[in-house]
């Protein structure tokens, strides 16, 4: 069928419209982390939320109702997983990945690439794009818990209180 009923039209119309106003609305109380930059456990929740919108907005056996229950459940759940996890540092490490170093004083860590399927084109990437053209120069790249990479200059590492640990068992290469 190329063409909907002309109630069907309206319904999506309708609908989706005020599915899409509430979930802006929930997403705003909700706080600013639910639209952080996404770690693998923020990633489910968006996905959750955008199938919960299309559903709602295709298929006439789900009401409006239901949907914005389904929209204030996963964000609710999102918020106390998040809360929960800030206060358990064992809920926390089972909800979120750690950082990892890539190279450490210019020298990349095989291992950690290996584990983090990151390559050293990537790795190079990162530190052009951070303007640096030597790995010499470089105290640190780290992989962030988002997937993005952190480039941390030997001039600006200070006492490396912010990077971390290296791993236990794991030789730079």
């Amino acid at each position: 069928m190329l063409t909907g009923t002309a109630f069907g039209l309206v319904r999506i119309l309708v609908v989706g419209t005020l599915a899409y106003v509430i979930l802006i609305v929930i997403l705003r109380v909700s706080g600013k982390r639910t639209l952080s930059k996404m770690n693998a456990f923020d990633f489910v929740v968006t996905v959750a939320l955008g199938s919960t919108l299309a559903t709602v907005l295709l298929s006439k056996d789900v009401p409006l109702t239901e949907g914005v229950l389904g929209f204030a459940l996963l964000a609710l759940l999102q918020f106390v997983i998040a809360w929960a996890a800030q206060r358990f540092e064992l809920l926390e490490s089972a909800v979120k990945a750690s950082p990892t170093i890539l190279l450490r004083d210019g020298v990349i860590d095989a291992e950690a690439m290996l584990t983090e399927r990151v390559t050293r084109g990537e790795i190079a990437a990162a530190v052009r794009k951070a303007g640096h053209g030597d790995f010499s120069d470089i105290a640190a790249v780290v992989l962030e818990t988002d997937g993005s990479f952190s480039v941390i200059t030997r001039e600006a590492a200070g006492d490396r209180s912010a990077l971390p640990a290296p791993a236990t068992g794991r030789s730079p290469t």
